[in-house]
């Protein structure tokens, strides 16, 4: 995304014009200057990477106008208002019409650019989220999505869809928490089978005795207590596809059945003789390397191989963090809608903090942060922002100068984000001199304004 970091400051006096540039420039802010409102209009547009600084009194279109028609172009847009000295009704007034904030005169440059900050961090979010928006409905494509931006999703999505156009049967590894049912109903929704019933059956969630009969039912009378004709989940999968979740966890014995099951597509029910034939589509999945587990017997090397015609694994998040604001994106909104809430508004610092985090739940995890964040709001965003420091104490296996920065670049974030960008208050808190906490911003690319 382009950088948001452009100004535009229109006042009809020439002194406060270059005042505030300068005291912009020197705070690293992109700054055009006009003297009329109506040319300052012509370079606004929706999405416009910066926001509006404005004198309210001034010749042809004052300040209020001014906002309206910026307000008709893009209703998001973030305008900063100057005042007369005491003119506090038109403050008032200028809040009420939508204004971010005003500033009256005559004001520090301190005051300008703290202001100026805030707005422009506001602008980014805005400008960020309209864009994962967008880049959400775009893949709001038939069944489920998954979301990824990434070249390793991107790769696993083609493979997908390709093998989805054909009847093999599939077999998906990731960790736990990876979407490898969400990858399964995707390539159902994209095949043939699309209209015929998705059944998903964990085999490390039933108990081993009750295995067999779930999957190919069993005739009435068959075993103690089966009192009438129970469908299994096979022949309820007629016409679809059948996801087996954990499929190391499958008994052994039961993997020969499910063995000849695959190989005939038929199924006798328990109690019967009668063979069924099924048109089904099988696509199981593993946390777990199959082929190693065949080698030491912990698996059936010819059940692996059955399954072993089109694998596809599913990258963990850690390796695809530039996915993570998307899908939290969309975990929010989800998560939004259904509690019937306004989703929380995730910074700049926060956001690099997740896109650093290991993820050992993988995707389930960050669905799990996005439900909590809704739920609690900043109290949550917090506890997701003090991150920071546990981040830089886990990285004990680098070599100790590379550990000293990521602590040191911690307790500098920590500061900054302590005292909302503030950079006395920062490096009073952290008792460095000004050059050596300039320095030290340069060093780990570090702004004020992304604590603000």
């Amino acid at each position: 995304m382009t950088a948001i970091n452009s100004i535009i400051l229109v006042d009809d006096e020439p002194h406060i014009r270059l005042a505030s540039k300068q005291a912009l420039e020197l705070a690293g802010y992109d700054v055009q200057l006009f003297d009329r409102a109506r040319t300052a209009l012509e370079r606004l547009a929706i999405d416009w990477p910066g926001v509006v600084v404005s004198d309210i009194k001034m010749p042809e279109m004052d300040g209020l106008a001014f906002m309206r028609a910026i307000r008709a172009i893009d209703g998001d847009l973030p305008v900063v208002l100057i005042t007369g000295h005491g003119d506090v009704g038109t403050a008032v007034e200028a809040m009420r019409s939508g204004a971010y904030d005003f500033i009256e005169k005559p004001f520090a440059s301190d005051r300008l650019v703290e202001v100026v900050g805030r707005a422009l961090e506001k602008r980014r979010l805005t400008l960020e989220n309209r864009a994962l928006r967008r880049e959400l409905k775009a893949q709001d494509i038939l069944g489920p999505r998954l979301i990824g931006r990434t070249a390793a999703m991107r790769r696993v999505q083609d493979r997908l869809l390709t093998v989805a156009e054909t009847d093999a049967d599939i077999l998906i590894q990731g960790e736990t928490g990876a979407g490898k049912e969400v990858a399964a109903r995707f390539v159902h929704q994209h095949s043939r089978r699309r209209d015929g019933p998705f059944v998903a059956v964990n085999a490390g969630a039933m108990p081993e005795h009750l295995v067999e009969s779930e999957l190919f039912g069993h005739e009435a009378g068959s075993f103690t207590d089966a009192k009438r004709t129970r469908i299994g989940k096979i022949e309820h999968c007629d016409g679809g596809t059948l996801f087996l979740d954990e499929i190391e966890s499958m008994p052994l014995a039961l993997q020969v059945v499910l063995l000849r099951v695959l190989q005939e597509r038929t199924i006798e029910r328990l109690g019967s003789n009668r063979q069924i034939p099924i048109d089904f589509r099988v696509i199981a999945a593993t946390k777990i390397d199959l082929k190693e587990a065949a080698a030491r017997g912990a698996f059936r090397e010819d059940l692996y191989y059955r399954l072993n015609v089109a694998t596809i694994a599913l990258p963990p998040l850690r390796e695809r963090p530039d996915d993570i604001p998307l899908l939290l994106q969309h975990f929010l909104l989800a998560a939004a809608a259904r509690y019937e809430r306004e989703p929380p508004v995730i910074g700049t610092a926060e956001m690099q903090t997740l896109m650093h985090h290991d993820w050992p739940g993988n995707v389930r995890e960050l669905r799990n942060l996005a439900e909590r964040l809704v739920l609690f709001g900043s109290d949550e965003q917090i506890g997701v922002a003090t991150a920071d420091l546990d981040a830089a104490q886990s990285q004990a296996a680098l070599p100790l100068p590379e550990q000293v920065a990521a602590f040191e670049k911690a307790l500098i974030m920590q500061a900054l984000r302590q005292n909302r960008g503030c950079v006395g208050e920062a490096m009073a808190a952290l008792g460095l001199p000004r050059k050596t906490f300039y320095d030290k911003l340069k060093k780990y690319g570090l702004r004020r304004q992304d604590f603000a």
